[in-house]
């Protein structure tokens, strides 16, 4: 897979600029939906440039979301509230699980699971860095894919995310055209394999 479909539902938000606890509590149990475009660059731990991607996403709580990557290459994630479909244009390949394994503790969790967040995570403020307040999120479970999860809030809610793995890399995610609450058709969160495309079940 050549992006991580963990971070979808975390796209969304614009919640009040102090980032603190209560102000990512209140976002889950005030925001419904939200849509978003987004640019994403990941970097290794010396900081080099690993991948570029840019797109748009669409969320409605709990547990649907639709992720679009435009460029480079064009890939789909839908979470239809059951199950995480995958779909590779380049590769007309679909891959397929359970919804609920497929997100587990990751950080879609956050925000698309329940409001139970302090149940999976550590969550600490750590203060104003380059104009924005951060909340950093640290999985309680060993078994996760990210040590850390940080979001950072400006004037127009959640503008920055950074996500660091196992592995040193960091997956940096700005937002913009942040909508709140918008009414999305269920439509969008419904996902059809095309036509000679191979499925894969996971």
């Amino acid at each position: 897979m050549r992006t991580l479909f963990a971070f979808v539902s975390l796209l969304t938000c614009a919640a009040a600029s102090a980032a603190s606890i209560d102000t990512l509590k209140a976002f889950l149990q005030q925001t419904t939906s939200g849509k978003a475009r987004f640019a994403q660059i990941i970097v290794d731990k010396n900081l080099k440039q690993l991948q570029q991607a840019t797109g748009t996403m669409e969320f409605s709580r709990p547990g649907k979301f639709r992720w679009e990557y435009e460029k480079p290459y064009e890939q789909v994630i839908v979470g239809d509230g059951e199950k995480l479909w995958i779909y590779d244009k380049d590769l007309n390949q679909v891959t397929v699980r359970n919804l609920d394994k497929a997100l587990g503790n990751s950080p879609a969790a956050l925000l698309a699971g329940s409001n139970e967040i302090d149940k999976i995570y550590n969550l600490t403020n750590i203060g104003t860095q380059e104009g924005l307040d951060w909340l950093e999120a640290v999985p309680k479970s060993k078994d996760n894919v990210f040590e850390r999860i940080r979001l950072g809030f400006g004037q127009n809610g959640l503008e920055t995310m950074e996500l660091r793995d196992q592995f040193g890399q960091t997956t940096v995610i700005k937002f913009a055209s942040i909508e709140r609450n918008p009414k999305l058709s269920p439509d969008v969160f419904k996902f059809t394999p095309p036509q000679g495309a191979d499925v894969i079940s996971e």
